[in-house]
């Protein structure tokens, strides 16, 4: 399947084939092999030239290998690296006064992956319901979305829905409920149902589940129920923050701001792997010397590239970009679809977008789409099968976008 539409060369093919023999198989790439990359564009070992537009997940939000970021990360890769937490580094203070302004808050605690910064979350929610709240200890309970994607780790696919990700993973761990997304009569309901619930996990926009943007007024309401009932609000933005979806968070659409706020992927600028857990004093002053931690987490790159990633998003308006180009990008696949209907639907929000094919989520069509956009000059990929999430870096223009349409069309037309 994955090469039926394009001959690999055998130079690509090498390096896939290492990639077989010597790594575990926990992915399923498109069979392209990147060698280089530029602000919106990425090639191959052959010299193709491609429009990313997954951007790494929404981590390369500032563009590949943007030299403001790259210059920070080689300026103090040069000078100290890693001190581990057990000394104090004339990088961190710096960096945690900075993203603490940024977003609002008292407090960061400063991990690397966004798996391990949801973990951090979970912790401290559980800390601040035991110690703050008076939940007897052992009973917390976190609310949780179907259809979530937080991570992979051993806790986080315990109240995950994706099958894949769990079946032989278990035994799980306890203290979860699961409700519909974009249902606040369920979240109240279990809200008002015990007073054992520590808080409420979200995405603010489901990107694994295909880019699903829930109802005007969802995210406000559900803050205002969590504050009603004690409970902290805790927004998942590792994929929808840092102006991918046209707001510097996504949760800002409905002036939210949460108790926890859980953040990585472009807040190094994908150079780097950096995750944030930032909540105020009376949440984040749970946790005491030796209950949290990681050696890597708080480094003296990360706090440098941290800064000038989140720089670059304020100096080039990256959150009015990807709100006004989002909106560029929405119409004019909405006019494929009116010509084409293998586009089911088109949804999203800025320049974080999806669109659903015309076919069962179990059928290869999509893959095979995202073959032919590659063969055209334009990366994507498939998710949840029928569904495929449209991302490039905030920092692409309205003609490369009207650009990308036609590429776009260009493939779909082919399967007509």
């Amino acid at each position: 399947m994955e090469q039926s539409h394009q001959a690999l060369s055998s130079k690509a093919e090498v390096f896939i084939e290492k990639e077989n023999k010597y790594g575990a198989h926990n992915y399923h790439p498109l069979p392209v092999v990147l060698e280089k990359g530029e602000g919106v564009y990425v090639w191959d070992v052959d010299g193709k030239k491609y429009y990313d537009f997954l951007s790494a997940y929404s981590a390369v939000n500032q563009g590949h290998c943007h030299p403001k970021i790259v210059g920070a990360m080689v300026k103090q890769a040069q000078t100290l690296t890693l001190t581990s937490r057990a000394f104090y580094n004339d990088q961190l203070g710096p960096y945690e006064e900075f993203v603490t302004e940024y977003f609002g808050f008292d407090k960061v605690l400063p991990m690397n992956t966004g798996a391990e910064a949801v973990e951090t979350a979970l912790k401290l929610c559980r800390k601040w319901a035991y110690e703050v709240k008076g939940i007897p200890e052992n009973q917390a309970q976190i609310i949780v979305c179907e259809n979530n994607f937080h991570g992979r780790t051993t806790t986080i696919i315990s109240f995950s829905n994706d099958e894949n990700a769990r079946k032989s993973f278990g035994p799980f761990t306890a203290g979860f409920i699961k409700i519909p997304y974009d249902d606040i009569e369920a979240l109240e309901n279990v809200l008002k149902s015990t007073n054992t619930i520590a808080g409420f996990l979200v995405e603010p926009i489901q990107g694994e589940a295909g880019v699903y943007v829930p109802a005007d007024g969802y995210l406000a309401k559900a803050k205002a129920l969590c504050e009603h009932y004690n409970a902290l609000f805790i927004a998942d933005e590792v994929q929808t923050g840092i102006a991918r979806t046209g707001k510097l968070l996504a949760v800002h659409h409905e002036n939210v701001q949460p108790d926890i706020l859980i953040l990585g992927k472009a807040i190094s600028g994908g150079v780097y792997p950096v995750s944030a857990v930032l909540a105020n004093n009376a949440v984040m002053n749970v946790i005491k010397p030796g209950q949290h931690g990681s050696t890597f987490g708080g480094n003296p790159v990360a706090a440098a590239v941290a800064i000038a990633a989140l720089e670059v998003v304020r100096d080039e308006n990256l959150s009015q970009n990807a709100a006004y180009l989002g909106v560029v990008l929405r119409t004019g696949l909405n006019e494929i679809a009116s010509r084409n209907p293998l586009i089911k639907l088109v949804r999203g929000k800025g320049l974080l977008n999806a669109i659903v094919i015309n076919c069962d989520e179990d059928s290869d069509l999509a893959w095979d789409i995202c073959m032919k956009f590659s063969e055209y000059g334009l990366l994507a990929k498939p998710t949840h099968g029928n569904k495929i999430r449209l991302a490039p870096p905030l920092v692409i223009t309205e003609t490369q976008i009207h650009e990308c349409l036609g590429i776009i069309e260009r493939a779909l037309n082919d399967f007509r």
